[in-house]
């Protein structure tokens, strides 16, 4: 520690703080212009200039470390004058534009020029203007208007990991720009955009929609992945015009693409209006009344319900009460039966409470991160920007197990990058590594585990090397990584799409939970195990009892229901003649779309409860049109268990009604109890059913609290499991490939697939093949295939790339048209198939 004085206090901080960390810590502001909290300093604008006693000249606050007994000043008349001649030099070529500045109001330099009294420059220059930069999708370039600063390249670098933006040129003509001169080809997540302190990074798709403080601004929660990021609305005349994320927020103000520019989707044409009745316009009374008519005419196990991720917590209550209660059946599920159902339901009954996992802010500070199966840039960008954190702030050891040659590849210190299906083996062959190196936490497993003996005898019969043949990956890859492991206080475990929607969900978590058992990872302060999921609130679905097996709070049903398979094949047999698909669209993403549309056409009744026209929807008896996250109140609860509140920064379009609203008087026509009157009413009630969520939903300075979701105890001892069977997927002559099929960046679901802005840089699907096997088949980038399953077959355009193994195929799921997902069985995201030039 070092102790220091400021303006005449006295201040202790830690060794390596920067003088203007330590006036902060006081409550001492210094003025700053290109300081930013969450990335390096630079000290590029000499705007938080101070005087230290004994040094002949000022120092820069922001990148000047502290030193045992300084006496600094940050006040006097000196500095006030060394400021203003700093603010004269920088308006000197900066362009007064501020009438047509998209930045006025909000402004940096505006604000420090004004609280400067920079009003009156005695220098000026002859101008010469620097080319805009019109042509970058999405974001808009105006070098004239930068103060070079770099907090735009800082937070590109250190924070997104991209490296796409940079400092160009020398002297007068230094920009920050593309280090080729070419169009910005990155993420797009707009962080960038959000750093600028000036005019010089705008978003184009706010480009003079109106001056910010015309702007009602509304704190709430992103209701796209399940990162669970604060974002802030900015509305006008009902329509959601920006969104904005303030680096107070639980990430730091960074949102990815799907976050900052998904809006656009509220906006789109084919949004929902009006109630349908058979396919004509309809109103709400009617629809209603047909609705319950029939449903009452069927009812009981005759009828089933599909939830959605989609929707809030006091939705999803309402959801399950309606189809149990209202209409008498247990016949209820989502497509958490993908597979994030099952691996949650594992990881509580291994691990207790320390199975719901550990927050995501813990890895920050894990000192190792192992991940397997997760390309967490598509699945979850929230969480990448925590393991770059982790990675590049505090020298945290990365693992990475994915088949494909993912972004976190750049940050990894090795890359098990295992066959096509071969989560279990590449984890098994980790475990023996580990085994074999003494890199196992020898403390933890003798004082908190039992059956360490069933673990080693599983794999006793197995050579390493075999077990990294059968994985595809070499035996010297494993034993690195178990080295990079060894004697790390603090692992993180993080497991996603290739493990939850995989053809052996129940092996391979169950080989993941004996690794992070291994590493002592369920109790270390910020280590743990967090699965990774897409959609928003998968977890809050489970909690509120979308499931065949629980009831809220995960009570087991008296009677289970049937699982959305059974659910489809109880309607192809005929037994199942009524269904409610709130939120979903089972067309557009789930597997074996096919089969599902051609029993969905066999029934009596469909309802559809969603936000926008489609297939579905066009097969529908009736549609009742809802909201989006926007558009309403309610919390959602994120993977690693944290409750937030959204709040409704617009209204529904047209006659659209919140879709707690609907629920609750449908279940009042049928079952005669009263309407639920507002959302506040239904979080009492789920709080009453689901013991778990305590407290009450409140905002606190723009942010929801006091909602908390008390975890089960951590059990004394965990149990080793043991590793059942190693293999890895085989394919045939017939399809001598492997397709995955998965998520990519720049979406979220279908739903970004509607926002004209995400489409802009991301506006087709594609078949990608690994280069090798291009170059065999005559395949040329960006011609027209043919990839075909046993259960189909679709046309799109290929794609070569470097990032894929031969003999692997990769598809995004979120576009319609290619409709990826049609080749897929049952829960699995990866399928044998062929591929042949069209």
């Amino acid at each position: 520690m070092v102790t220091l004085t400021i303006d005449g206090r006295d201040v202790t901080v830690a060794k390596g703080s920067t003088i203007l960390e330590a006036a902060r810590q006081i409550g001492i502001s210094i003025p700053t212009l290109c300081w930013l909290e969450k990335v390096s300093p630079t000290g590029a604008c000499r705007i938080c200039a101070v005087e230290v006693e004994g040094v002949d000249r000022t120092m820069t606050a922001c990148n000047t470390p502290v030193k045992e007994g300084i006496k600094v000043t940050t006040q006097s008349e000196n500095l006030t004058v060394i400021r203003r001649k700093v603010m004269e030099l920088m308006l000197v070529n900066h362009p007064l534009d501020c009438p047509v500045c998209d930045a006025a109001g909000e402004c940096d330099l505006q604000n420090c020029t004004y609280g400067m009294e920079a009003n009156r420059p005695g220098y000026s220059a002859n101008l010469e203007r620097q080319q805009i930069r019109y042509d970058w999708p999405l974001i808009e370039s105006d070098p004239n208007r930068c103060i070079l600063c770099e907090k735009c390249v800082k937070v590109d670098h250190e924070v997104v990991g991209c490296d796409a933006i940079h400092v160009v040129n020398r002297g007068d003509n230094t920009i920050i720009d593309t280090i080729d001169a070419k169009p910005l080809n990155c993420e797009f997540c707009g962080n960038c955009v959000g750093a600028c302190p000036t005019g010089t990074l705008i978003s184009k798709p706010f480009k003079f929609r109106g001056r910010p403080w015309t702007f009602t601004v509304t704190k709430s929660i992103c209701g796209f992945c399940s990162t669970g990021c604060q974002i802030e609305y900015h509305s006008r005349n009902n329509r959601v015009e920006r969104v904005t994320s303030d680096d107070s927020t639980y990430n730091s103000g960074n949102i990815c693409i799907n976050g900052r520019f998904g809006y656009a989707y509220l906006n789109d044409a084919t949004r929902l209006t009006v109630p349908m009745v058979s396919q004509a316009k309809s109103d709400w009374n009617k629809a209603m009344a047909f609705a319950s008519q029939k449903i009452k005419e069927l009812g009981g196990d005759a009828f089933a319900g599909i939830g959605s991720p989609r929707v809030t917590n006091e939705e999803s209550f309402l959801f399950q009460k309606l189809i149990r209660k209202g209409i008498g059946s247990n016949n209820i599920d989502s497509e958490a039966r993908f597979g994030f159902a099952q691996a949650k339901e594992l990881l509580w009954k291994r691990l207790g409470g320390a199975g719901a996992g550990p927050t995501i802010d813990k890895i920050d500070k894990a000192d190792a991160i192992i991940i397997i199966g997760s390309d967490l840039n598509a699945e979850s960008t929230g969480v990448e920007y925590r393991a770059i954190k982790a990675a590049t702030k505090n020298d945290a050891r990365v693992i990475l197990a994915h088949s494909r040659d993912v972004k976190m590849k750049k940050f990894a210190n090795t890359h098990l990058k295992y066959k096509p299906g071969a989560e279990t083996a590449v984890v098994a062959g980790l475990i023996k590594a580990i085994l074999d190196n003494g890199a196992e936490k020898t403390d933890f497993i003798a004082a908190k585990t039992a059956g360490l003996d069933t673990l080693k005898a599983s794999l006793a019969a197995q050579q390493l090397s075999v077990i990294a043949e059968t994985a595809g990956v070499s035996e010297a890859d494993l034993n690195e990584a178990a080295g990079y492991l060894k004697g790390k206080k603090n692992v993180m475990i993080l497991f996603g799409a290739d493990v939850i929607r995989g053809n052996a969900t129940t092996d391979a978590v169950n080989a993941i939970t004996d690794l992070a058992l291994l590493l002592g990872a369920p109790t270390a302060e910020n280590g743990g195990i967090i699965a990774i999921e897409q959609k928003n609130n998968i977890q809050g679905m489970l909690d509120m009892g979308v499931s065949p097996n629980f009831l809220p709070g995960y009570k087991h049903a008296d009677k289970p229901g049937k699982d959305l398979w059974q659910i489809i094949e109880a309607i192809e047999q005929g037994s199942i003649k009524g269904l409610y698909i709130l939120g979903a669209d089972p067309l557009a993403s789930f597997p074996e779309n096919g089969r599902i549309k051609a029993a969905l056409a066999k029934l009596e009744l469909l309802i559809v409860q969603d936000i926008a026209s489609s297939e579905l929807t066009e097969m529908a008896h009736v549609v009742f049109p809802g909201a989006a996250a926007a558009e309403k109140n309610g919390t959602f609860t994120t993977p690693d268990n944290r409750i937030q509140c959204l709040t409704r920064a617009v209204s529904p379009p047209g006659e659209a009604r919140e879709d707690w609203d609907i629920i609750a008087e449908l279940y009042n026509r049928l079952t005669g109890e009263p309407h639920a009157r507002k959302v506040s009413d239904v979080t009492a009630e789920l709080k009453e059913e689901v013991a778990f969520y305590t407290g009450s939903c409140q905002m606190v300075d723009g942010r929801c609290s006091g909602l908390v979701k008390q975890l089960d105890a951590t059990p004394a001892t965990f149990n080793f499991n043991g590793i059942s069977t190693i293999g890895a997927a085989t394919v045939d002559n017939q399809f001598p490939f492997f397709l995955s099929v998965g998520a990519i960046g720049f979406h979220n679901g279908t739903m970004s697939t509607r926002s004209e802005n995400n489409l802009s840089v991301s506006g087709t699907g594609y078949i990608e093949i690994a280069e090798e096997d291009a170059k065999r088949l005559g395949i040329a980038d960006g011609s027209t295939v043919k990839v075909s399953s046993t259960a189909g077959g679709i046309s799109g355009l290929a794609k070569v790339s470097a990032k894929l193994q031969p003999g692997l195929l990769f598809a995004p799921y979120h576009f319609r048209e290619l409709n990826a997902a049609a080749l897929l069985q049952r829960s699995g995201n990866i399928t044998t198939v062929k591929i042949e030039k069209t």
